[in-house]
């Protein structure tokens, strides 16, 4: 344990703060007692309100409660927070929160400051989303956006414009510099990639306090930590985003709904789907995703299909214990639509899903990518959205989904006696990942992403060691996962998860943030 450190010039304000070990960490990294500099003093808060919601995030299952709050106006101010850490003899921790979407801690820190990167959009007063269109540019159409934006916002802005991002996650209410530190991904990642491949700009301050401008082309080694960096090595501050015209609709599939009972084919019927753009054959999809409806499920979330067919399929639940859902959608303008009908003729004509259980709407653009939003609506209404997620989510290699299948959904979850919640199964085609990057995935050509969504109302710890049991039997089957989203792991399990990247990942750690100051909420370093 190390002394209180006091400094003596009276005419800065005085916060004399304990150091302690957290059991968390190896070593001490709380506040010392310190004097900030006049300028960022006001911005320094310790009010209780902002302490507790600073302590908490989505997952409302860790809890650490930071010395302070840091409400920055400026990308000046990110990186004079930084700066006045380093100038410290016991550096301490800053944990940079968005929306804190995460479910493990990831966005927090014990005893550290936390940096609220929402109150630059308060300041900025949403000013900080610009679309610009460049003729004589190869970038061609871009947002330059701030990395507290929300992609919801974003993709509001962009379609004043009649454009649109390449890429999204499934929820919108996200901000961009929290899913570019991760991946960003949804069921159009296979044929676009993640978010993380969709980047053309970044500006970061990285651990160092120093403000960089990076891309493929310049400062390219800081520009390929941070995407899917976990925030290890800086904070984005701004992204330059591509876009696209936007469709007006999403089509009859527009969006369309397929059942199988039988997981082998569900899986390859999948995979074919996402072997079109391969091909480029113009009949691909746009989104290509799958989900398990369970007997153990309660209650099934059938919302998409009329009531006059919810019945039977919940029968055909009944009937065989699980039924994979391949969910597919094909983007299109109104002037296309006869086009469009006969691509999606094509497109399904090849697959092998329950005789007469296909089913599809049409919905806007807008209402297609806003469905969970939608979704979190009604389960807020319902107060069971605002309680303990212990979600799991992992990318897992195709060869072995099979066994993931047969170990996972209908031994382990199937068979526990509690609701499983919502849970996704897609392929990915890992070309459209960029291997320089921070990211890690399987290394076999397609891989899965599967994401177990629980709303733990009760019996929070149950599902826990659910999880410990399906990352267990992983281990013992020898499936060779990687974590998505991962948190509360040891070091040593860090240095496994991140295999042959890990010697890349510590150097750059040390290059970019030699104080370990930043993200101490993923544990990596402590």
């Amino acid at each position: 344990m190390l002394s209180n450190i006091v400094f003596s010039k009276v005419t800065i304000v005085l916060w004399l703060l304990s150091i302690l070990l957290t059991p968390a960490q190896s070593h001490p990294r709380r506040l010392s007692a310190f004097h900030p500099p006049k300028d960022l003093a006001p911005k320094f808060t310790r009010n209780p309100q902002a302490l507790s919601l600073a302590s908490n995030d989505f997952g409302k299952i860790v809890h650490k409660t930071p010395k302070a709050v840091f409400e920055p106006c400026s990308v000046e101010d990110i990186s004079a927070l930084i700066n006045f850490s380093n100038s410290l003899p016991t550096p301490f921790t800053i944990a940079t929160r968005g929306r804190a979407h995460s479910v493990s801690g990831q966005a927090m820190t014990q005893d550290g400051v936390v940096l609220n990167m929402t109150n630059l959009n308060a300041f900025k007063h949403g000013s900080r989303i610009k679309v610009v269109c460049d003729g004589k540019s190869s970038w061609g159409c871009y947002a330059d956006v701030g990395g507290e934006q929300l992609w919801i916002d974003v993709l509001n802005a962009t379609l004043k414009h009649g454009l649109t991002p390449l890429s999204f996650t499934d929820y919108l209410y996200l901000t961009v510099g929290g899913t570019l530190s991760n991946a960003g991904i949804n069921g159009g990642t296979f044929l676009l990639g993640p978010q993380i491949s969709n980047v053309l700009e970044l500006d970061v301050v990285t651990g160092k306090g120093k403000f960089v401008t990076c891309s493929p082309e310049k400062n390219s080694e800081v520009f390929y930590a941070v995407l899917g960096g976990l925030g290890q090595f800086g904070v984005i501050t701004r992204a330059r985003i591509p876009l696209r015209p936007s469709p007006t609709r999403a089509s009859i599939v527009y969006w369309i709904h397929l059942l199988y009972n039988n997981f082998t084919t569900f899986s390859k019927d999948q995979e074919y789907l996402i072997s079109f753009n391969e091909r480029s054959d113009t009949n691909a999809a746009d989104y290509i995703e799958g989900q398990l409806l369970l007997i153990n499920q309660s209650p099934l979330d059938l919302s998409f299909y009329e009531p006059s067919d919810q019945q039977r399929i919940t029968s055909l639940v009944t009937q065989y214990g699980i039924i994979y859902v391949l969910e597919i959608a094909k983007y299109y303008d109104n002037n296309n639509e006869a086009r469009v009908e006969q691509e999606v003729a094509n497109l399904v004509k090849g697959l092998n899903f329950l005789p007469t259980f296909m089913f599809k709407k049409n919905v806007s653009y807008e209402e297609f990518l806003g469905r969970v939003h939608a979704s979190e609506l009604l389960l807020t209404s319902q107060g069971v959205w605002d309680v303990p997620h212990p979600w799991l989510n992992m990318f897992v290699p195709s060869s072995q989904i099979s066994d993931f299948n047969e170990g996972v959904f209908k031994d382990i979850i199937l068979k526990q006696n509690i609701s499983p919640g919502g849970c996704l199964v897609y392929p990915m085609n890992r070309n459209k990942w960029d291997d320089r990057m921070s990211a890690v995935t399987p290394k076999e050509d397609v891989f899965y992403s599967v994401n177990l969504f629980r709303f733990a109302v009760q019996n929070v710890e149950k599902y826990e060691v659910q999880n410990q049991k399906i990352l267990q039997f992983c281990k013992d089957a020898d499936i060779k996962i990687k974590e998505y989203l991962a948190g509360n792991k040891t070091h040593q399990e860090w240095v496994e998860h991140f295999g042959l990247k890990w010697k890349l990942f510590k150097d750059r750690k040390a290059k970019f943030d030699p104080n370990r100051i930043l993200s101490p909420g993923q544990g990596i370093f402590q």
